[in-house]
C-alpha cells in the first residue's frame, strides 16, 4: 500500500470536512508553520489526537563508522521526537 500524497490528504480532508482544497492546504500549511514556531519557541507542541513534538537533547556519544570500524566521537545536539499519544498509539495497534 502506498504512502498518501499532500495532495491526496487535501482532497481527502476537502470531500470529509465539505471545504474548498485551497482552504484545507491553507490550514495544513498553518498548522504545520505553528508547530515549527512553537516547538521552537517552547520546546513543546501538542497536536491533538495524534501526540506532541518534543525538543530535547542529545547527549554526546561515542559511534563506530561502519565502513572502517574506526570509533567516533558523535557530538551533543538538539533533536525533535514525535511522541505519540496513547489514543492514537492504541487506535492503530489494535
Amino acid at each position: 500500500m502506498a504512502n498518501l500524497t499532500q495532495a491526496q490528504v487535501v482532497a481527502t480532508l476537502a470531500e470529509t470536512c465539505d471545504l474548498n482544497k485551497k482552504v484545507v492546504k491553507g490550514l495544513l500549511d498553518e498548522l504545520a508553520a505553528l508547530a515549527v514556531a512553537e516547538t521552537k519557541e517552547n520546546g513543546m507542541f501538542i497536536i491533538p489526537g495524534i501526540g506532541r513534538l518534543v525538543k530535547t537533547d542529545r547527549e554526546a556519544r561515542m559511534g563506530r563508522n561502519p565502513a572502517t570500524g574506526e570509533s567516533i566521537r558523535i557530538p551533543a545536539k538538539q533533536v525533535v521526537k514525535l511522541r505519540l499519544a496513547k489514543a492514537c498509539k492504541d487506535a492503530i495497534i489494535d
